[in-house]
């Protein structure tokens, strides 16, 4: 007699997924721990990569522009330049840190996504 194997021995592919899933859950648990002024910057760097998240996107190449990347920063900065009571030179390199960190993790998981369907 044939011994029926339990469904998850049989199909071990929902496990794959879980270790994305404790991942997203990470990132999205430091990013709420953030300072004020980052939470405040967040939303504005996320809608930038939004806009520039797109197949054949710089943020795909292997060496992004950095010039490109610059002038990203610079719209960033200009729309939340009127929102922050001091804004220097300390917002800049916030946004760039930010931006270069959301663009990291977005490339990630560009790879990791595309690995799958080949």
């Amino acid at each position: 007699m044939e011994r029926k194997l339990p469904y998850y021995m049989a199909y071990p592919m929902p496990l794959l997924y879980d270790d994305e899933r404790l991942e997203r859950r990470d990132f999205e648990y430091m990013k709420s721990m953030y300072p004020e002024a980052a939470k405040r910057a967040l939303p504005f760097v996320e809608e930038e990569c939004d806009r520039m998240e797109y197949e054949g996107s710089m943020l795909y190449d292997e060496y992004p522009d950095k010039l490109q990347l610059r002038l990203m920063c610079s719209r960033i900065y200009n729309k939340m330049e009127d929102r922050e009571e001091n804004p220097g030179e300390w917002l800049g390199e916030l946004l760039e840190v930010m931006l270069y960190q959301e663009i990291y993790k977005r490339r990630c998981d560009h790879r990791k996504y595309r690995r799958k369907y080949y």
